[in-house]
């Protein structure tokens, strides 16, 4: 080929030559503290029980959460979101382990509080689909319904009985209107108006749950269509968005994060208050079971998704890889 004068003018190549240049030049940047970690503890058992779809996860002891709340300090995370799973007996129709001050969930609150007091961002999952018998994140009305106030009268307890454990952040994760104007009220109404509310303003009906379900025993029969958002939808995202900061929400979040990045940059750039996206267990379990199977670079492809989420627009990511990713960024 006849190269004619300075022909090609612009050579962006120059700037990926050597790996000092494209770090040098790098737009975005995953930091440890970009990172919150997702963590279950069991009630009942004495050692960590393996979660077979999530190879490398576990359901916690007691005393192995306070320590992955430990590691989790050490390597510069800034947060910990805690999911509790009961004893199957103690399963209800109304969730009432998950209002119960010594229900394995507040215990584990304390525990890492008294472990790592403010070191970590301590964020507990409020919901109570791991706490009823039929699975679902609410109250049931005779015809077998999710009954949406109903089901903030309980949300509104969990939030005090989560406040009192000693929680910084917590996370509504029920999709029920109006849960954020009523646990904030109910927060405020015990002196708890430091305690910080993580919405979960676009939580999507996924199929990349699946894992999860194993992870904090679910009993769930049917589905959660009539409470999580329809995958095709955008603008639902948007109006949920604008309620959640109308009833005080502090940040925000999108839930899955890899389908979902679309959505995570419209809700980024549409507000000021921080934006975080949850890698869950389906996007974590696709990559390990890849890797396991030798048809991509597991490390390489870690942080390629969690730079891609970081792109989009999330200041914060709740991975299960958060701990060894950050020990590596370090």
């Amino acid at each position: 080929m006849t190269v004619y004068g300075s022909f090609p003018g612009a050579r962006p190549r120059r700037l990926r030559t050597t790996p000092v240049m494209r770090r040098m030049v790098a737009e975005t940047r995953l930091h440890p503290a970009d990172l919150i970690l997702p963590a279950f503890v069991r009630e009942g058992v004495s050692e960590p029980v393996p979660i077979s779809a999530m190879p490398g996860v576990v359901q916690h002891t007691r005393d192995t959460l306070r320590k992955a709340a430990v590691e989790a300090v050490a390597a510069g995370v800034s947060g910990i979101m805690l999911f509790g799973v009961p004893e199957d007996s103690k399963k209800d129709g109304l969730g009432t382990a998950g209002t119960d001050p010594d229900g394995i969930l507040q215990v584990a609150i304390r525990d890492v509080r008294a472990e790592v007091g403010d070191d970590l961002v301590i964020m507990s999952d409020l919901c109570l689909d791991e706490y009823t018998d039929h699975g679902h994140c609410g109250v049931l009305d005779a015809e077998g319904r999710v009954d949406n106030d109903a089901t903030l009268e309980r949300y509104a307890e969990m939030a005090q009985v989560q406040a009192d454990a000693g929680v910084h952040v917590v996370g509504p994760s029920g999709m029920m209107d109006g849960q954020v104007g009523v646990i904030r009220d109910a927060l405020d109404t015990i002196g708890k108006e430091d305690v910080g509310i993580l919405a979960y303003t676009a939580k999507y009906s996924s199929a990349f749950y699946g894992p999860f379900r194993e992870a904090v025993g679910s009993s769930l029969r049917g589905d959660r269509k009539t409470y999580q958002q329809d995958p095709a939808n955008v603008r639902e995202s948007m109006r949920e968005l604008a309620l959640d900061l109308e009833e005080g929400a502090d940040m925000v979040m999108v839930k899955p994060a890899g389908p979902y990045l679309d959505i995570l940059a419209k809700v980024a750039d549409a507000v000021d208050v921080p934006v975080a996206a949850y890698q869950i267990s389906g996007e974590y379990a696709m990559v390990e079971a890849a890797a396991e199977k030798g048809w991509i670079d597991r490390d390489k492809a870690i942080l390629e998704t969690l730079t891609g989420i970081r792109r989009a627009g999330a200041q914060m990511i709740l991975t299960y890889w958060a701990t060894e990713v950050a020990q590596r960024l370090r």
